[in-house]
């Protein structure tokens, strides 16, 4: 069963083994407002964790995306860049990225769900 955690700045990563998808918390999108933006990154492209992998455009600001853990973009969504607004309806259904994940270990790092909604009390 994949793993849900979460980083400081309001991404979420679910893991499922070696492979792992990325989006953003509701916490976040509540603080965002309405998403109208979404720049994604290339298949094939390395990040390392902390580093930037696009920006979310809303009615109120524009944020970085961070990359929760390092790895390679293995797939991007495509249908939610064209329709940013899925991630008001859904942000923790709405990943943005796939990512081939480079060193697993970098999950003990992130919150758990206790641990993040301590953070957003």
């Amino acid at each position: 069963m994949p793993e849900l955690r979460f980083t400081r700045d309001h991404e979420w990563i679910r893991i499922d083994g070696a492979e792992a998808r990325v989006g953003i918390t509701e916490y976040a999108q509540k603080q965002l407002g309405d998403v109208v933006y979404l720049e994604l990154p290339e298949i094939g492209r390395l990040v390392r964790k902390g580093d930037v992998f696009g920006t979310i455009e809303s009615v109120k600001a524009v944020s970085d995306l961070f990359s929760p853990m390092s790895g390679e973009v293995t797939e991007v969504n495509t249908a939610l860049a064209e329709r940013p607004e899925g991630v008001n309806a859904d942000p923790q259904g709405a990943w943005m990225v796939s990512l081939r994940l480079a060193d697993p270990s970098e999950a003990s790092d992130l919150l758990d769900d206790a641990q993040y909604g301590d953070l957003t009390r």
